[in-house]
């Protein structure tokens, strides 16, 4: 009695523990109102904010400061009423009373490189140094900074549909961005010039939306930004050898630039295949030969309906450009701007990677909506709408390493990609960088795979995320998870959504059912904010596949998928009729091994005693008890009286019947797909959905039945599901041979230290 108590709790445990991972996600998720509906589409209420900027700026190139001003004009379309407002101040992260220089560790390593460092005893003063705050009467405002985030008290509430106009003047020391890590700053070369790449540069507003309110979670350098949508007219004033790009329109091109660059810029807008080069190498090396120019210029730009604005600026820059179609049958400019130690990858790779990325984008997506698309080398990796600064340098004899080559593509198609994730698509950055990195890193993997076949991408297939799900589970974190938490941020933010989604899309919805889902969610969240809970609904809503299961499992838990093929059992049917069962009875005695002591008496017994005298010998000495006799056909005719053919066919079938046991080791439930080898080498895939594991999320059967015997059994043959743990996924195991390595000692393992191109060209000039 108390055995069998035992047993039945394990069993409703197990099936509670299962019909809890299929359970819906309700509980988890915020109710549906009439800001953002159960479908996951905005509601007839939604509303966010805006907010329009006047900004000029200059840059002063033998400081490496910026001073600027600007006026906000800030639109409250919320149905609450404001009494204050809040502001980024990104730039106070390098500021000396930065809470980041606390909450950050440090450690001495045994090979400490100069910019860590330099870091650790920086002297640097950073941050925004605030000048003036003052209403549109010219009254000063009442404000606070509280380190990365600025408050500003309003005279009077703001009510709904109201604005406030407000200025603020201000000016910060540039950081260098070869010692000091962020996401702007200068490079400066050894010729005095420099390369800036300017971000977060001045005083933002912070979203207000109705999930979180104010977003003013402190800058901490990882979460990144959450800003609303508005029109910028910028002025950026540089010395006049200068050529900049930037978010938006340039308007004052006739006033800045050459008409010999702009002939070519108008050639440009009508090609569609080649880039045109606008500013060339050997302009830039005069540019730079001449020194600094002590005169100044001004370029104007404006872009209308965007989160932010960005730009870089430097005698050194190379510029070309090319027209791009766009899936709606409109255009936009793709542009690049990288100085001569980049010119072997840019000039062939970054404005054909800008327009296909471009391209692709739209297709997964929406049409991209803006007019230009910049890629700008500032030898980081950096977003903003229009704008991305990226890297690729040459060899200093203009080869490049294989994964230079492809590290420098990747990454102009994940940060143009951001375009659209979360330029347009305003998701909150601070709070979930799955939302923007991860949905940008899956669409990437899709583009990356449309620029070349087997194009190395290193985020995407299932079996790419393996070793970070074999990770020791304290020091994994689920994706939905606060960004400035999450452990081991790389794989969580990017490589573990982009691959869910990449196995939904090929394994669990099908790609058809995929691209219009997800092409339904850019459509309903372009140009507004989405939630976690919103990508979520919209993508069950508009597939009719219920996922929540696989949210669950990938998005809410760290489970590993390992699903083993445990057991197979082989049956056939077992005919009725006496004269092929004893047939078959015969062929298998025959095929059976005999013991080692019948074998050796074959041998040693010359003869019996019935053989010696055979009268001893009756009616059971050579009697086949297997042979059917008139008793057991009239016992075979009885039993199948009255069978209809379709019955008889059944019962006489040697069709086989292969039970599978599958166990899921990992604990996350996945499809199962299994591929079949027959004797001829043939095979056949079959694709069980994960709902199979809903009763029961630890040991699941399933029968399978086919013509042919089966040779092997392959679990997980296409690397489709994640599984950590592939050497329990044949049938017959399958033994894994462990290699080792023998060389002559002495011998260079390494294959010295040139790129492939370094070694093609000595080889061409040693070949006779």
């Amino acid at each position: 009695m108390r055995l069998s108590t035992i047993v039945f709790c394990l069993l409703f445990f197990s099936i509670s523990n299962a019909q809890q991972k299929f359970d819906q996600l309700e509980y988890l998720l915020p109710s549906p109102n009439e800001l953002r509906t159960a479908s996951g589409a905005p509601g007839q209420a939604y509303w966010q904010q805006r907010a329009d900027y006047n900004i000029q700026v200059e840059i002063d190139e033998i400081n490496h400061k910026l001073t600027g001003k600007e006026t906000i004009t800030y639109f409250n379309q919320s149905p609450d009423v404001l009494t204050y407002l809040w502001l980024q101040l990104d730039q106070n992260i390098f500021s000396h009373e930065s809470a980041s220089k606390k909450y950050n560790q440090d450690a001495i390593e045994e090979k400490m490189s100069v910019n860590n460092l330099t870091r650790m005893q920086s002297s640097f003063d950073g941050g925004h140094k605030i000048t003036s705050v003052k209403g549109v009467d010219g009254k000063d405002l009442t404000y606070f900074i509280n380190q990365t985030m600025m408050r500003i008290d309003l005279p009077k509430p703001l009510a709904k549909g109201e604005k406030f106009v407000f200025s603020i003047d201000w000016w910060y020391n540039i950081t260098n961005s070869q010692t000091i890590r962020g996401r702007s700053g200068y490079e400066k070369f050894e010729d005095g010039s420099s390369i800036y790449c300017i971000a977060q540069f001045f005083p933002r507003m912070c979203k207000y939306y109705d999930t979180y309110g104010w977003q003013n979670k402190q800058f901490m350098g990882r979460g990144e930004f959450t800003l609303e949508f508005g029109n910028y007219n910028v002025s950026i004033t540089v010395p006049s050898d200068h050529l900049i790009a930037a978010t938006g329109v340039l308007t004052n091109e006739n006033e800045v630039l050459t008409p010999q660059q702009i002939t070519r810029l108008n050639k440009a807008r009508n090609e569609f295949n080649q880039p045109v080069t606008i500013a060339t190498l050997e302009e830039a090396d005069q540019r730079i030969a001449a020194g600094m120019s002590k005169q100044k210029s001004t370029w104007k730009f404006s872009a209308n309906n965007v989160r932010d604005f960005a730009f870089s600026t430097s005698r050194r820059h190379i510029w070309d450009a090319m027209n791009t179609k766009l899936p709606n049958g409109k255009t936009a400019m793709a542009m690049s701007m990288w100085p001569k130690e980049g010119n072997c990858l840019w000039s062939k790779f970054s404005t054909k990677a800008v327009a296909h990325t471009l391209k692709w984008f739209s297709h997964y997506t929406i049409d991209y909506p803006y007019p230009v698309a910049w890629s700008v080398d500032g030898e980081m990796g950096m977003e903003y709408p229009m704008i991305s600064f990226n890297f690729g340098r040459c060899e200093s004899d203009n080869t490049y390493p294989e994964r230079t080559k492809y590290g420098h593509i990747g990454v102009i198609i994940h940060e143009v990609g951001h375009n659209f994730f979360p330029m347009i698509l305003n998701s909150d950055e601070r709070q979930w960088s799955w939302m923007d990195e991860g949905l940008t890193t899956f669409v990437q993997y899709l583009t990356e795979q449309q620029w070349e076949r087997n194009f190395p991408s290193g985020r995407g297939p299932a079996n790419k995320i393996v070793d970070y799900m074999k990770s020791d589970p304290s020091d994994l974190s689920p994706i939905m998870t606060n960004s400035e938490s999450a452990r081991q941020f790389g794989s969580n933010a990017y490589a573990k959504p982009a691959t869910a989604l990449n196995i939904l899309r090929e394994t669990v919805m099908g790609r058809t059912l995929f691209d219009k889902a997800f092409k339904e969610y850019a459509r309903r969240w372009a140009f507004k904010t989405p939630t976690p809970a919103d990508f979520f609904r919209t993508m069950e809503d508009a597939s009719g596949v219920d996922l929540d299961w696989f949210w669950r499992a990938w998005f809410f838990g760290t489970q590993p998928v390992d699903i083993s093929l445990k057991e197979v059992d082989h049956y056939q049917i077992d005919p009725k009729d006496p004269d092929q069962k004893y047939h078959q009875v015969k062929e298998k005695l025959a095929t059976e091994p005999k013991n080692i002591s019948e074998l050796r008496n074959l041998e040693e017994i010359k003869q019996t005693y019935n053989e010696m005298d055979t009268t001893i010998n009756d009616f059971y000495t050579h009697w086949d008890k297997n042979k059917p006799d008139a008793l057991t056909q009239q016992e075979y005719r009885k039993s199948i009286q009255g069978l209809t053919e379709e019955e008889m066919a059944l019962m006489q079938n040697q069709q086989h019947y292969y039970q599978l046991s599958f166990e899921n080791k990992g604990g996350n439930p996945m499809p199962i797909i299994v591929n079949f080898v027959f004797e001829n080498d043939s095979i056949a895939t079959h694709r069980l959905p994960a709902e199979i594991w809903r009763f029961d999320d630890t040991l699941v059967t399933k029968v399978f039945v086919t013509e042919k015997p089966i040779k092997e059994i392959i679990l997980d043959p296409y690397l489709e599901t994640a599984d950590i743990d592939r050497s329990n996924n044949h049938y017959p195991p399958k033994e894994e041979v462990l290699r080792f390595e023998a060389f002559k000692q002495g011998q260079n393992r390494r294959g010295g230290g040139e790129n492939p191109m370094q070694r093609a060209a000595k080889a061409r000039e040693i070949r006779p």
